[in-house]
């Protein structure tokens, strides 16, 4: 069987993102593969962060900051002046790396969303949250407590609920700013099995610094560098994951994956 050809959900051209006077990231370019997980790995300070929130624009709430270069969505510059911001946030979502559920019950935290954008009937709500939470692999632990709130569920489980949170407003693309650092192992497991599922409708992202966690679940990997300190983070190798973690490009890349810095 032939390989099944790629397509492209999101495009990263010459991407230099600066906080007022310093340059962050410096010309990243990649792709982002439709129903693929991307992952973003490389040493603390190289810019991981920072460029995942480049691709929802999350970082045009911090003052000072300035973008060059283009992230292009389905072949729109998110970038281009009069880009719907709050469009694009619902269909690039995020999950950060400590669960944040809001102040609400179960129930609340999943249809805020939904209801954000009109939706008022019951019954289309109901849906939603139950559909949410299923797909968040989060429903049979949750279904006969939904009014209580979400703060009291475990650390995995709140994680799991902010994923329910995104999905609930049917996203493209869901980028993941390490999601397990703040949970335990069984609960990072659960995660990663959950990723793998939601991979079947979703376009995912993620910044992790573990190399095994990359390895496992990612289908291609990004490895960033920051060469000296004051530097800005640049893309070192871009490729299929199997590849670079057995047979990378690039002798600093086989450096940080066998831990020999970072």
């Amino acid at each position: 069987m032939p390989e099944e050809a790629l397509e492209n959900k999101m495009v990263i051209k010459d991407l230099s993102m600066y906080y007022t006077d310093f340059k962050a990231i410096e010309d990243v370019t990649f792709d982002v593969p439709a129903r693929r997980i991307t992952a973003l790995i490389g040493p603390s300070g190289c810019g991981k962060s920072t460029l995942v929130r480049c691709l929802n624009r999350m970082n045009d709430l911090i003052e000072g900051v300035r973008v060059e270069g283009e992230v292009v969505l389905d072949s729109e510059n998110v970038y281009q002046q009069g880009f719907d911001t709050i469009g694009l946030r619902r269909r690039v979502g995020m999950v950060f790396q400590r669960p944040n559920p809001f102040p609400k019950s179960i129930y609340e935290n999943v249809a805020y969303g939904p209801k954000l954008v009109g939706i008022k009937d019951k019954e289309e709500l109901d849906f939603i949250v139950e559909d949410s939470l299923k797909k968040a692999a989060l429903w049979h632990e949750v279904k006969t407590i939904l009014r209580e709130s979400g703060q009291n569920l475990s650390g995995g489980q709140q994680q799991r609920l902010c994923i329910a949170r995104v999905i609930a407003v049917q996203p493209e693309v869901i980028l993941f700013d390490e999601p397990c650092s703040a949970i335990d192992p069984v609960a990072t497991q659960l995660i990663e099995d959950l990723m793998a599922e939601l991979k079947e409708n979703f376009t995912m992202v993620i910044v992790t610094h573990n190399m095994q966690q990359a390895a496992r679940v990612s289908d291609f990997t990004a490895f960033m560098l920051v060469q000296e300190q004051g530097q800005p983070g640049r893309l070192i190798e871009y490729g299929d994951t199997n590849t670079m973690f057995t047979n990378p490009s690039d002798e600093r890349t086989e450096r940080y994956i066998t831990g020999r810095f970072g």
